[in-house]
């Protein structure tokens, strides 16, 4: 059994037992939090998809913590006029598992 969640503009695949990583949720770590935004379930082969969403359809979640992910370099320039500006940038996100599966 799986699922299509959207929270913070992304979509993921998930099953029970997955951990993952989606963008920060202003959730405590350790409380449980509940999707509703479910695109698609799929049970035993049988696939029910929402218009845009399944009604009736949660996926519950642990919060495992929250951390920033690697940082990466931006880096602007323009060539033969002396500009140069280097930023960096660490994504903040929320690590977590996902429990059960409920249509």
């Amino acid at each position: 059994m799986y699922a299509i969640i959207e929270t913070g503009g992304k979509q993921y695949r998930v099953q029970e037992g997955d951990v993952l990583r989606v963008e920060k949720l202003e959730v405590a770590e350790g409380e449980t939090v509940k999707f509703d935004k479910v695109l698609l379930v799929s049970n035993e082969g049988n696939l029910n998809v929402g218009k845009p969403y399944v009604d009736g359809a949660v996926v519950e979640a642990v919060v495992e913590g929250h951390g920033k992910a690697k940082k990466i370099i931006v880096f602007k320039y323009k060539p033969k006029k002396d500009f140069r500006k280097k930023q960096g940038h660490r994504q903040p996100y929320t690590q977590i598992k996902i429990e059960k599966i409920v249509v």
